[in-house]
């Protein structure tokens, strides 16, 4: 039975948390709580839990503070906060899990059997999203990509092309590296709507910087700069045509 400590400000919030948990099903044995960085730091020095339910705001300062106090953690981390939309959008680039109060417990059994099945929390991903929360309004310039074998921290700038595997989505990077990651390409296309990416085709987002010109034979395609062929939909070929056209 995998153990689990739970960190929040708000004893009303731990009372929540620890009621859903015990009524989830999935056998969970809490072994501390604390509401504070420091009270937190102590009781993690005492025993290190498989999974770390963890606030962000709390009355000492952030759970963020907390991950610098035990940078190689060996536990789980999972988010509970009640940050808004521009927090999401950070802990999606991320790839970390997060709970977004008032939760919906078929959010927190999800994110508990992710966890049990070992879904890891890298520092690179921290880091990411820590960039991301302290500079909301600016696109971060990392993305952290989930696949069955590891995490891969990849660069924004790096990613040529996204394409459509039915419920999963393929990255092509600028080296010639692939990366299969189980999202949509509707998730990275709203995700990555401050960047250079144009969904060109139903199973087609491209980054703009690597198209190399649009073909107008064969019903219209874009040559990207790694000699991909990328179809452009009959709606979208005026669009494509006039942003090549405004291109510097």
């Amino acid at each position: 039975m995998p153990t689990a400590i739970l960190v929040d400000d708000m004893p009303n919030a731990i009372t929540v948390l620890r009621s859903d948990l015990e009524e989830l099903g999935e056998e969970v044995q809490i072994i501390g709580t604390a509401d504070s960085v420091i009270s937190a730091a102590k009781l993690l020095r005492q025993q290190m839990p498989d999974l770390l339910f963890l606030d962000i705001m709390l009355g000492d300062g952030t759970g963020f503070d907390l991950l610098e106090i035990f940078p190689d953690i060996s536990a789980k981390i999972i988010f509970v906060t009640a940050y808004e939309e521009h927090a999401i959008k950070a802990f999606r680039f991320a790839a970390i899990d997060y709970l977004l109060k008032p939760y919906d417990p078929e959010d927190l059994k999800r994110a508990v059997i992710r966890a049990k099945g070992m879904l890891g929390t890298s520092k690179e991903s921290i880091n990411i999203l820590q960039e991301t929360m302290k500079h909301p309004e600016t696109p971060p310039k990392r993305i952290s990509l989930h696949t069955q074998e590891k995490i891969a921290v990849v660069d924004m700038d790096n990613i040529v092309r996204c394409e459509s595997d039915g419920n999963n989505t393929l990255f092509i990077l600028n080296n010639g590296d692939k990366i299969f990651v189980t999202k949509t390409l509707k998730q990275f296309e709203q995700l990555f709507s401050d960047h250079n990416f144009l969904r060109t085709h139903q199973s087609h987002l491209i980054n703009i910087d690597y198209i190399q010109e649009y073909i107008r034979k064969e019903g219209g395609y874009l040559k990207m700069k790694n000699g991909d062929r990328i179809p452009v939909a009959v709606r979208k070929k005026t669009f494509v045509m006039e942003l090549l056209d405004n291109l510097e």
